[in-house]
């Protein structure tokens, strides 16, 4: 029969599974098949909506700049291509998975580094929310009749996220793989058929928005000069969310299979020429449909944008080419492509977690990021970076349009300061390097990242300007705050590892111990804390009580002497009814005569079974103990009496906690009134 502890933990088993034993981290291990799936399902899926980030804005002036979609989308391929070809050098050089924060760290100093851990943060945060809003605007344009639901189906999503990756990374990959494999196959053919009925059957594919006109956003109509450059830029801008989740392979090497870090780069150049092949093909078909795509509807002429949503970009090409939105083929590439947008999130679902774990073992963070769940995966950062996300989603909407303002700043800021990193750290291996081949080797790679540094520090100025007013201000205001909580919490960790060095102080034996054993009935646990109390020996033993009451107290002096027990009672006067504040001086005058002695205060207490049964007992000797443990030189010892209810919690093994109950708070503590 199932024990109370067993069916408390029936709901999480249910989500979770068994625990993992420690020692099978190593099967957790990713082959590369399931590695590409998990970190590299943001940067290809991304292609569902970077060709739709380029036609929004340069349709702002109508449809007199869509000629320069092409142009715009080759040198986003090109940006693409520079930055893959550069992390192939990160993860050989920092295979530990460190990322961009490593080379940070370990090339630029601690302030460059934390600027790169709050920009990843942010982005990560970021990767989930837009992936799950656009993941919900494929459901929308597949359903209509959903829109109304938006934000709540959004939030459902984080969730059932949560709960998948909680199970652990090698059921995760494998709940991932068939949806991100299925959309890479789904738009490839997409790709194919519409470029084969497009050039070679004749027959044409136009987009069902093709027809309409667009009716030019105020003071777009005539963009000429600085306004057209910044417009321009602002579209290309835009564009580069085709680059997100690039970093995450680098932040996440530990996780493969040996040789980790050859793995690694070989998932990293897999995943850039598919995402390039995918990007380009589908805004191909995107000007061959000839797609027409607004931020807001109503600017179609002739679109009733009060009784039906805009279809996305891949959804009017997918209808163009399978022949309807009520075809097979649309189907099958909405299903795939909500699918795969949903789980790119799963990039940030790796990467967070593993980056938080770094950092909480750097002191950056609080040490309960670095704790592996049941599962081996970090649990609690998980968890955060769910409730950021859906925070995100409900305060913009689930809007993919205001979220996207909000993006890839943070991603070209780890870029930027990460491949100057590399730099330096090439720089600093030639110095020692003499062999001639591998000194070709590292100033080859040093030469990619230097390109590297210069293309994606040109962007992020672009990405900064062009998006600042969008939304793009909200990421440069919260990274200084996550800047400056690290920096304090690391300052916290420093400042209390510097107190608990062992000095003489810690060494030095009390000159004597004064036990106080807190007294309010004559019961059972008073009788045990006594016995423990008188057990420890020490020089001196006090029974102490506070009278709040005087029947009370004349009948626990009558009980005392009833007992015959071989101690005399102290009782402290508290006219003002106080029990706290006559037992924290009477401890502090025992200080105040002897500085070098000890005083240890056993408390009585019982533990009950349910949790309940709490709530009707007074919690005195809780705010007691919480109260004592500022004062120096004074240790608390609470003496515990279970009762037979508590029995069960551990499925009648005598009341003791069963294998961790500490850490999953299974305990309980209840106190008689007033202090046991």
């Amino acid at each position: 029969m199932p024990s109370l502890s067993d069916l408390g933990q029936l709901p999480k088993r249910l989500v979770l599974g068994r625990p993992v034993r420690s020692d099978r981290a190593g099967e957790s291990l990713l082959p590369k098949h399931l590695a590409l799936p998990i970190f590299a399902s943001d940067p290809l899926s991304s292609v569902a909506y970077a060709t739709q980030e380029i036609l929004i804005f340069l349709t702002l002036a109508g449809t007199t700049f869509l000629f320069l979609t092409p142009w715009l989308a080759a040198l986003v391929v090109l940006l693409l291509t520079v930055v893959v070809l550069s992390y192939r050098q990160v993860v050989h050089a920092y295979p530990s998975g460190g990322g961009d924060y490593e080379v940070a760290m370990k090339n630029h100093g601690q302030f460059a580094g934390l600027v790169v851990a709050s920009a990843l943060l942010v982005d990560y945060v970021l990767t989930v929310a837009v992936s799950v809003s656009s993941g919900t605007d494929n459901i929308i344009s597949a359903f209509p009749e959903l829109a109304e639901h938006r934000v709540l189906i959004s939030v459902g999503l984080v969730a059932l996220l949560v709960a998948v990756n909680l199970r652990g990374v090698r059921e995760s990959g494998k709940t991932f793989a068939f949806p991100t494999y299925a959309f890479i196959a789904c738009i490839l053919v997409m790709i194919g058929t519409g470029l084969i009925r497009e050039l070679v059957t004749g027959g044409d594919v136009v987009a069902e928005s093709a027809g309409y006109a667009i009716q030019p956003e105020p003071g777009y109509e005539q963009v000429t000069g600085l306004a057209l450059i910044f417009f321009v830029l602002r579209a290309f801008a835009s564009g580069c969310t085709a680059l997100t989740g690039v970093e995450a392979i680098a932040n996440g090497v530990p996780a493969f299979r040996p040789p980790k870090s050859r793995n690694a780069a070989t998932t990293l150049a897999l995943m850039g020429g598919i995402a390039a092949t995918m990007f380009a093909g589908v805004t191909a078909m995107a000007l061959l449909a000839d797609v027409k795509y607004v931020e807001n509807a109503c600017d179609l002429v002739g679109f009733d944008c009060e009784n039906q949503p805009q279809r996305t970009v891949i959804a009017q090409v997918a209808a163009a080419t399978f022949g309807g939105a009520d075809s097979i083929g649309f189907y099958l590439v909405q299903a795939a492509t909500a699918l795969v947008l949903i789980l790119a999130a799963n990039t940030a679902f790796n990467g967070f977690p593993l980056l938080g774990s770094v950092l909480a073992q750097d002191r950056f963070m609080p040490r309960q990021l670095h704790t592996r769940g049941d599962k081996l995966v970090y649990s609690n950062g998980i968890l955060l970076l769910a409730g950021f996300a859906i925070l995100l989603l409900i305060v913009f909407e689930a809007d993919s349009t205001q979220l996207i303002q909000m993006y890839i700043v943070g991603v070209f800021t780890s870029f930027s300061i990460g491949q100057w990193g590399m730099v330096r750290h090439w720089n600093r291996e030639l110095r020692s390097e003499t062999e001639p081949v591998a000194r070709g080797r590292m100033q080859r790679s040093r030469l990619i990242n230097a390109v590297g540094g210069t293309l994606t520090s040109v962007v992020l100025f672009i990405v900064v300007v062009t998006k600042f007013t969008g939304g793009a201000w909200i990421v440069l205001a919260a990274m200084p705050v996550i800047f400056l909580l690290m920096r304090g919490i690391n300052r916290h960790y420093s400042q209390v590892a510097a107190q608990l060095v062992p000095d003489s102080d810690a060494r030095t034996k009390p000159s004597r111990v004064h036990a106080v054993v807190l007294v309010s009935k004559v019961h059972k646990p008073t009788l045990r804390a006594l016995a423990f109390a008188r057990a420890t020996r020490p020089d001196v033993l006090t029974a102490l009580t506070v009278n709040v009451d005087d029947a009370d107290t004349r009948a626990l002096q009558r009980d005392w002497e009833r007992y015959d027990i071989p101690l005399p009672l102290t009782v402290l006067e508290s006219p003002y009814r106080e029990i706290t504040r006559p037992v924290l001086d009477f401890v502090k005058d025992i200080r105040r005569a002897g500085p070098r002695d000890l005083v240890v205060v056993f408390v009585p207490q019982y533990v009950l079974g349910h949790w309940w049964e709490n709530l009707l007992h007074n919690q005195s000797a809780l705010r007691l103990r919480t109260r004592l443990q500022f004062l120096p030189g004074v240790m608390i010892t609470s003496v515990p009496w279970q009762l037979e209810g508590s029995h069960d919690r551990d499925g009648g093994n005598g009341g003791g906690p069963t294998p961790g109950d500490l850490r999953r708070g299974l305990t309980s503590e209840a106190e008689q009134t007033p202090y046991g």
